[in-house]
């Protein structure tokens, strides 16, 4: 049986961040996902996910000024030291909420920086994190993400991720491949995640057109879903989509997928 987890970045948000934790628990999930914890004393978020036998299932890495258009420092060879910062960052917060995975978004690649010197970047960058991550036991993931939401993101494939992966040389780095994302960037969803699926840690989903809940757009999620779990994919899968109408509204999908 699949596992999904609701990213508190994108459901509920017609919440407070705190309140999100109760909404997702009163709507049946339980696991929780969202971008960052930062902002938040680590301590308070754990008793969130305790009130609400909730599991912590992911969260990235610090990313850099997200509000000032950061999306990710892993390939700014000026900002190495901020990384490594980060990383330890990530690994306090993670072992207090009980979450054994974490997520290294690339980034844009800087105005002045080559894509080889940036691919270079994000390979020390990769190691080190996959390194003192693996020593807090804390799997590592990096994320494909489509160039039309985000103009000039590193890393756009699956199959440039998996050579990123085979590069960095660690058994702690693995694929969190976003259905959403990859429909755009090469589709052949069910196949893909067929022949990649022992180095995909994590899952993602929204529809497409829209980045709105299954049933939305052209995904087929009524056969996704279920290949996904015949191929036995023991992860969670991360409800990343902005609701239609609202995230209460919009949950038939789940429902119907759990009966």
């Amino acid at each position: 049986m699949l596992k999904f987890a609701a990213n508190l970045s994108m459901l509920f948000t017609e919440y407070d961040f705190l309140e999100r934790f109760d909404q997702a628990a009163q709507a049946g999930f339980r696991g929780v996902e969202y971008l960052f914890p930062y902002d938040f004393d680590v301590e308070i978020i754990k008793t969130k996910l305790e009130e609400n036998k909730l599991q912590q299932v992911l969260f990235n890495l610090p990313a850099g000024e997200w509000d000032a258009g950061d999306r990710g420092i892993a390939v700014d060879p000026n900002r190495i030291e901020e990384f490594q910062l980060g990383v330890a960052k990530a690994i306090e917060y993670a072992k207090v909420l009980g979450n054994t995975q974490v997520n290294c978004l690339a980034g844009i690649v800087p105005q002045g920086v080559t894509q080889q010197d940036a691919h270079t970047t994000f390979i020390i960058n990769l190691r080190y994190a996959a390194q003192q991550l693996e020593a807090a036991g804390i799997t590592l993931v990096i994320e494909a993400i489509n160039t039309r939401d985000i103009p000039g993101f590193f890393l756009n494939t699956t199959q440039q991720a998996q050579s990123v992966i085979a590069e960095v040389g660690s058994n702690n780095v693995f694929v969190q491949y976003d259905i959403y994302h990859m429909q755009i960037m090469e589709g052949d969803l069910s196949p893909t995640i067929a022949n990649n699926l022992s180095r995909i840690a994590h899952i993602q989903l929204a529809d497409n057109p829209g980045r709105h809940e299954p049933g939305t757009g052209e995904i087929n999620y009524d056969f996704l879903l279920p290949h996904i779990d015949e191929l036995g994919y023991q992860g969670w899968i991360g409800c990343e989509y902005k609701p239609k109408a609202g995230t209460h509204q919009g949950l038939s999908w789940l429902n119907a997928f759990q009966q």
